[in-house]
C-alpha cells in the first residue's frame, strides 16, 4: 500500500469511504477540498481546493499516490444544456484534475513508484440519455489518463475508475425514493446499484503494489451495465 496519498475532495461518498479505508490501513493522508467537512473529523488536515478556481497546494516532498474525487451529475436534455453547463462540468471534472496533478507531479516523481487514480463514468462507454455534458467531460478525463499513463511510465501509473450509479450524496436525487432505487437497480444486469465502500476498495487496490502491472486502464464497477445484456 502507498504510504502517503493526496486525496482531492473526499468529504462524502466514495471519497470519504476511501479516506476511512486508507486511514485504517495506516496510510498517511494529505487532503484538499472546498470545505474541511468530515475529513477533519477523521483528524485529516484539509487544505482549500476549489476545482473551478484551483490554487497552489502545499504538499510534502514525496507522495506515493493521488486520487481526484470531485465530480458532477448534470443531467439534462441536450437542447437545454448551455455552454456554461458544459464549461462547468469540464472545469470540475477535467481542469481541476489537471491543476491538482500539476501541483503534485514533483512529489509523485520523487518516489520510486506512484499511482494516480481518476474517476470517469459508465456513461462514456455506454451511451445514456441526458448525459451529454458529463459524458463529454469524463471522456476527456479518460483521454488525459491514457496520455499521462504513457508519459509518466514507468514510475507513475495512471488508471481510471468508471462506476455506474453509486449510492452517494451526489447521486441522492436519483435514488431518493424506493421506486427510483428499484428502477435504477433493474437497469443493471446485477440488479443493484453501486456501493461506495466497494469502489473505495478498488481505489485502495489501484494505489497499492498489488496493481503494479496496471496502467492506462479504465476499470468499470458498473454492475455489468457497459458490457453485459441479460435480455
Amino acid at each position: 500500500m502507498a504510504t502517503r496519498v493526496l486525496l482531492i475532495g473526499g468529504n462524502s461518498g466514495i471519497g470519504l469511504e476511501t479516506a476511512r479505508l486508507l486511514q485504517a490501513r495506516g496510510v498517511s493522508i494529505v487532503a484538499a477540498a472546498r470545505t474541511p467537512g468530515p475529513l477533519e473529523e477523521l483528524d485529516i488536515p484539509v487544505q482549500p481546493f476549489d476545482a473551478t478556481n484551483p490554487g497552489q497546494l502545499e504538499l510534502p516532498p514525496e507522495l506515493h499516490g493521488l486520487v481526484y474525487f470531485p465530480g458532477s451529475i448534470n443531467l439534462k436534455p441536450f437542447h437545454r444544456l448551455t455552454r456554461e453547463d458544459f464549461l462547468r462540468d469540464y472545469e470540475v471534472n477535467l481542469l481541476g484534475a489537471v491543476a491538482a496533478l500539476q501541483c503534485a507531479l514533483t512529489s509523485l516523481k520523487a518516489v520510486p513508484a506512484a499511482s494516480i487514480v481518476l474517476f470517469s463514468t459508465v456513461a462514456v462507454a455506454q451511451g445514456l440519455p441526458f448525459h451529454a455534458s458529463i459524458a463529454s467531460a469524463k471522456g476527456a478525463v479518460e483521454g488525459l489518463a491514457s496520455s499521462l499513463a504513457a508519459e509518466l511510465a514507468p514510475k507513475i501509473r495512471v488508471n481510471v475508475i468508471a462506476p455506474s450509479l453509486t449510492a452517494t450524496p451526489l447521486a441522492a436525487p436519483l435514488i431518493n425514493s424506493e421506486s427510483k432505487l428499484e428502477a435504477a437497480a433493474k437497469r443493471h444486469p446485477l440488479q443493484q446499484i453501486g456501493d461506495s465502500k466497494d469502489v473505495a476498495e478498488l481505489v485502495a487496490y489501484l494505489l497499492s503494489a498489488r496493481s503494479k502491472f496496471l496502467t492506462g486502464q479504465v476499470l468499470r464497477p458498473d454492475g455489468g451495465l457497459s458490457s453485459v445484456r441479460t435480455f
